[in-house]
C-alpha cells in the first residue's frame, strides 16, 4: 500500500534513464499529488460538517494519504542510495523552497506549528493570518489532553531535530578533512570517503524521513478525525504556497535582470 503513489508515479513518468530526471519526475509527481489531495480533504471536510462523511471515512483518507506519503519517501530512499547530493540542494526546487529545507524535507516540528495557528494560540503569527481564511471551527475545540499531547511531541521533535543536525554537522566537517587528508598522502583511494560520505548523509536522509513520517502519525494520532482532516489540508496549503511564492519571486528576479 504504501508504494501505491511510488508505481503511479513512475508509471507517468518519462523513460529517461537519467537518476537527475527520475528524481525531478519524483518529485513533480508528488507535488501534483498534494493539489488533488488538498481538493479531496477541503471535500471531506465540507462534508463532514454536514454529517455527510463520517469518521470512518475520514480515518481511511487520511491513512491513504499517508501510505502515498511513506510511498514518495520510499521512492526517494531508493534513488538517494544512487546519487544523494541533489536531495541536500535540489534543482527542481526554487531558491525560497531551499532556504528553508532541512535534510532533505522540512523540519518535523514545522509540522507542528499550523496546529497551533488553526486553533489560535499563535494569534501573532504569519500561518494564523493565512489560514483566517479557512473554515476551522474545530480546531477551537482541542481538549486540553490533545494540547498537552501536542507540547510534549513538539519538545521531543525539536530533541530529534537536534540530533540529526549534529550528525549532519559531523559528516560535512569529515567530507572536508578526510579528501584533503587523501589528496595530500597523493592516495589511490581518493573516492573513499567520498563514497562514504555519500552512505553516510543517504542514511541521515532515511532518518530524517522516519522522524517525518513519524511526527506525522503522531499528530494524526492525537487529532480527531475531522482535526486531521482540516489539519493536513491546511498543511498542504502552506507547502504549496511555498512552491508559488517561490516560483513568483523567480519570476520577478528574472524579469528585473532583463530590464537591466
Amino acid at each position: 500500500m504504501a508504494d501505491e503513489f511510488l508505481i503511479k508515479s513512475m508509471a507517468s513518468s518519462s523513460c529517461s534513464t537519467s537518476d537527475r530526471n527520475n528524481e525531478e519526475n519524483l518529485y513533480e509527481s508528488w507535488m501534483e499529488n498534494q493539489n488533488q489531495e488538498l481538493n479531496e480533504l477541503q471535500n471531506a471536510a465540507t462534508l463532514a460538517r454536514k454529517n455527510q462523511k463520517t469518521d470512518t471515512e475520514l480515518n481511511q483518507l487520511l491513512a491513504r494519504m499517508v501510505n502515498n506519503f511513506q510511498g514518495y519517501v520510499n521512492g526517494r530512499s531508493r534513488l538517494a542510495r544512487v546519487d544523494i547530493s541533489p536531495y541536500f540542494a535540489p534543482t527542481w526546487c526554487t531558491p525560497l523552497e531551499n532556504s528553508v529545507l532541512w535534510i532533505g524535507g522540512c523540519r518535523p516540528s514545522s509540522f507542528i506549528r499550523p496546529i497551533y495557528a488553526l486553533c489560535g494560540m499563535e494569534i501573532e503569527s504569519h500561518l494564523t493570518e493565512f489560514l483566517q481564511g479557512m473554515e476551522i471551527s474545530d480546531f477551537g475545540q482541542l481538549s486540553g489532553k490533545q494540547i498537552m499531547l501536542i507540547d510534549k511531541l513538539h519538545r521531543k521533535s525539536i530533541v530529534e531535530e537536534r540530533k540529526l543536525s549534529s550528525k549532519l554537522a559531523s559528516l560535512q566537517e569529515d567530507v572536508v578533512d578526510q579528501p584533503i587528508i587523501t589528496a595530500a598522502n597523493n592516495s589511490e583511494n581518493e573516492e573513499e570517503p567520498l563514497n562514504k560520505h555519500g552512505q553516510g548523509m543517504t542514511t541521515l536522509l532515511e532518518e530524517a524521513d522516519e522522524l517525518r513520517m513519524n511526527t506525522l502519525k503522531e499528530i494524526l494520532g492525537i487529532l480527531t478525525p475531522i482535526q486531521g482532516v482540516e489539519y493536513l489540508a491546511s498543511a498542504k496549503r502552506i507547502r504549496l504556497s511555498l512552491q508559488q511564492w517561490g516560483k513568483k519571486r523567480e519570476q520577478e528576479h528574472t524579469n528585473l535582470l532583463e530590464i537591466n
